[in-house]
């Protein structure tokens, strides 16, 4: 347990913030979810919209450290791969 002021202070700021970023990550999955539910269901120009909103998210995500660079270009690369493969 902290004991001084300034252990006590980090361990306010890092529960705020662990709360802020769970929030901020569940709706960057629920962004993807439903862009993969939108390829599922077959309808492209439905898919593309989604991605379409989804794509800032992530990139958002990113740049605020919540996920790294890397996996931000892979999952919009993968989701968009599927988008281009159907017919």
């Amino acid at each position: 347990m902290a004991n001084s002021a300034q252990a006590k202070k980090r361990a306010r700021q890092n529960e705020k913030r662990r709360q802020r970023n769970t929030g901020a990550r569940s709706m960057m999955r629920t962004y993807i979810k439903n862009t993969l539910k939108a390829i599922a269901s077959g309808d492209k120009a439905a898919a593309e919209t989604a991605y379409k909103e989804a794509a800032p998210i992530i990139d958002r995500m990113s740049g605020k450290g919540l996920i790294h660079q890397n996996k931000a270009a892979r999952q919009k690369s993968r989701l968009n791969k599927h988008i281009r493969a159907m017919t």
